[in-house]
């Protein structure tokens, strides 16, 4: 069963959620037509290969799923448009004037019941929210009305169509808004992914946070030690007010030929963060999207299964854990079950 603590446990964790969102992510600057869709798609076809890679190793994750993605066909989406929606200053972060097709045979850009199923039915497996409509907090234009008829409208779509009730929350381009806490805790959720320590990573709005210099600060930061290493210990991801921040560790950056020659200091950027968390009872937050790994799976695939070796070393050695956000958020003291959010079953490996 899952953990309920009131205890701090004795062990450290990791924690992984990936931002599942097609091109519903990416539409604000990337058209469906444009050439990068064939990794969007690549990435569904790589989502059944992460599922049997999780099971091996006996991982739990989080999938942070953008409730659109949940609906079967256009009119059913449709029905779970909220009624007040954000009035973004730049057109072009609007969701709703999107073209889609009727349903995900004919679009499986934007539409993905099919793959939510299989998620469900994996073990250890958390579906999560990534908001209803890649909702931007920090964007000018939007406000507190439409940002909870957006998470309201994630949990309908989600209890109508899988049954289920979303307790964790990853924000589009991790803009979390302090003033929307209280929000996010009335729309049910009960924990979310905060933002990497280091200026670098900071909550911004799109333009800041795609800076070049920005950018780059991030990319060199997955090889060398630019942003300290700060990991959570579990008082630190107590809930505040029934909230917890589970703030994010590394992000995992996909394969490239371009930079293969430099994968083993990515990796070991990642395996010695995850060493010092078991060690020392902390949490190591990793998170990625499905289509990170759609243009080349098998080179991406193949990283992660080498970092999750890793892990399974650290659990023999130290009883690292691997947990959902929602587990993680119980364990640091959540009272309430999290089964209704994880319903293929949320046992610790």
């Amino acid at each position: 069963m899952a953990l309920r603590g009131t205890v701090c446990p004795p062990y450290g964790a990791v924690v992984i959620s990936l931002d599942f969102e097609l091109h519903w992510g990416l539409r604000d600057h990337l058209p469906a037509d444009a050439p990068y869709s064939r990794s969007i798609l690549g990435g569904r076809a790589a989502i059944p290969r992460i599922l049997q890679v999780f099971e091996r190793f006996g991982i739990a994750a989080t999938w942070a799923t953008i409730g659109m993605l949940f609906a079967h066909n256009r009119q059913e989406l449709t029905d779970f448009f909220p009624l007040v929606r954000p009035r973004y200053h730049q057109r072009r972060f609007d969701p709703y004037r999107e073209d889609i097709g009727r349903n995900e045979s004919e679009d499986p850009l934007h539409f993905a019941a099919s793959l939510l199923e299989i998620i469900r039915e994996t073990p250890r497996q958390e579906i999560g929210s990534h908001t209803f409509s890649h909702y931007f907090c920090l964007e000018d234009g939007q406000d507190a009305a439409a940002f909870r008829a957006d998470l309201e409208s994630a949990q309908r779509i989600a209890s109508a169509t899988l049954g289920l009730k979303l307790r964790s929350l990853a924000l589009p381009k991790n803009q979390f808004n302090p003033r929307y806490a209280a929000i996010i805790r009335a729309a049910g959720f009960r924990c979310y992914r905060g933002n990497q320590p280091g200026g670098m990573y900071a909550a911004n709005d799109s333009e800041g946070a795609a800076s070049l210099p920005a950018r780059a600060s991030r990319l060199a930061d997955a090889y060398l030690p630019l942003a300290p290493d700060r990991f959570p210990v579990w008082q630190d991801v107590r809930p505040q007010l029934g909230l917890s921040s589970i703030p994010a560790t590394r992000f995992l950056r996909p394969y490239h030929p371009r930079w293969k020659h430099l994968d083993a200091l990515r990796a070991l950027r990642i395996k010695a963060g995850l060493r010092a968390a078991a060690r020392h009872g902390q949490i190591y937050h990793l998170w990625w999207h499905p289509h990170n790994f759609g243009a080349y799976p098998d080179e991406s695939l193949g990283f992660l299964a080498d970092i999750l070796e890793e892990f399974r070393v650290l659990r023999d050695q130290f009883g690292f854990q691997s947990m959902s956000m929602a587990e993680t958020w119980q364990a640091a003291g959540g009272t309430e079950p999290v089964s209704d959010s994880m319903p293929a079953g949320a046992q610790l490996g």
